[in-house]
């Protein structure tokens, strides 16, 4: 008898796309509030009352979650297209921080 092998679940290349976006994500906007710049999304700005990081939290635990809700209902193709989104946030997040 052998022991089963421990079963490797690799993510998909476009889900692996979607987490760095969102760590970039929060880390541009952080670096945002150091800068003095202020959040544009009225939800995120209001999440981010509770704090800086307590609200990015659990903004990008929401975006987890919906990421999950996409892939459990079998519509993996729409994280392609929120990656786009997030491309262009966290380079205008980049913009704006270099232009201050």
């Amino acid at each position: 008898m052998t022991a089963a092998s421990p079963r490797l679940y690799i993510l998909s290349p476009s889900l692996q796309v979607f987490l760095y976006l969102q760590l970039l994500d929060a880390l541009t906007t952080l670096l945002g509030f150091r800068a003095g710049l202020t959040e544009a999304s009225p939800f995120i700005r209001m999440l981010v009352e509770a704090g800086p990081v307590a609200g990015l939290l659990a903004d990008k635990i929401l975006a987890v979650a919906l990421a999950l809700v996409c892939l459990w209902s079998g519509r993996a193709r729409l994280i392609r297209w929120v990656n786009y989104w997030y491309a262009a946030l966290v380079t205008w997040n980049i913009v704006l921080i270099l232009g201050t």
